[in-house]
């Protein structure tokens, strides 16, 4: 028995991967939140370019771009799908924090919240991997979808 809410089970309550062949053609769109804290003088050293690791802003956008783009290679059912456009925005939020900001787009039959979700933790993980040895307690915390639009489901808009 499958329960209306989780479409990724069938008939006999397995996982499957969703068949997604009568669904409209629509343009997608998803941006995912991450959230790395730490010392504030770790985050200033990001922000200024200071690691011995190199640039660890301009790393973490292509690894989340990377991620993005392999999302079906690394989540289970999860269907791999023409990504039309990936970015990362990694901005100061207070002295303490940077704030991720990854939005993927397709024209497709599926959405895209998955990959910007996973673009957003991997530039999170790899700006801590860039930084770990300057900081080894900095957090990756607050990930989570902001906002969708397209698709069957409708749009979605995160108020908390």
């Amino acid at each position: 028995m499958t329960s209306p809410r989780l479409t990724h089970l069938n008939d006999k309550g397995e996982a499957h991967i969703v068949d997604i062949g009568d669904k409209a053609v629509t343009r997608r769109r998803a941006v995912a939140q991450a959230r790395l804290s730490g010392q504030a003088e770790t985050i200033a050293t990001i922000l200024e370019g200071g690691l011995k690791k190199g640039d660890a802003l301009a790393t973490a956008r292509i690894a989340g771009i990377m991620a993005a783009k392999k999302t079906a290679d690394l989540i289970p059912l999860c269907h791999p799908i023409p990504l039309t456009h990936v970015s990362v925005d990694i901005k100061a939020d207070g002295e303490a924090s940077l704030l991720i900001l990854a939005s993927a787009e397709t024209t497709g039959q599926t959405g895209v919240e998955m990959e910007a979700l996973l673009a957003a933790s991997t530039a999170a993980l790899t700006l801590y991997d860039m930084a770990k040895a300057i900081d080894r307690a900095m957090v990756v915390s607050d990930l989570c979808l902001v906002e969708k639009s397209g698709g069957k489901s409708g749009d979605f808009v995160r108020t908390s």
